[in-house]
């Protein structure tokens, strides 16, 4: 089916536009800490479960991993302007937590990965683009997964 069938609009084939939804309707953009942020030896950053799967041997096709990504913690003013450019309300990330803590179980707060989340955030709303934050988007520590099991073990959310 092409693009202009599924926006037909009584019949007459319209395109969708943003002033076809109500007012307060958010459109956003999102995306996930470990696929876009890159830097994974930078900042303080503790492995995480995708950094151990995807540089094993065998795991990932071409061999590939998050370990640049597209150079989000670096380039995060660019992309900020571009969701801004491109007219977008919102942006929903997820904050690493190996970032955050490194050994996974908050012995020590990263204050690198702290500062990062903030000026991504302050970027943000500069723009007036309102930031969303998902707490955990699949990118447990390593240390959690070999030390306890990761999520088959209770001791996890205590």
């Amino acid at each position: 089916m092409a693009k202009k069938e599924l926006f037909k609009e009584n019949g007459e084939g319209e395109e969708v536009c943003k002033a076809d939804f109500p007012p307060n309707f958010v459109f956003g953009v999102a995306t996930a800490a470990y696929q876009i942020e890159g830097a994974c030896n930078e900042g303080s950053r503790g492995a995480s479960i995708w950094d151990s799967f995807s540089h094993t041997e065998g795991k990932i096709i071409d061999g590939s991993s998050g370990d640049v990504a597209v150079d989000h913690y670096h380039r995060y003013k660019e992309d900020v302007n571009l969701i801004h450019k491109f007219g977008f309300d919102a942006y929903r990330f997820s904050i690493s937590w190996s970032r955050i803590f490194p050994d996974g179980v908050g012995t020590k707060v990263n204050e690198e990965g702290i500062a990062f989340y903030n000026n991504l955030i302050n970027a943000l709303i500069e723009k007036g683009i309102q930031p969303f934050i998902t707490l955990y988007h699949w990118d447990l520590p390593l240390h959690l997964q070999e030390s306890i099991g990761g999520w088959l073990d209770k001791q996890i959310v205590l």
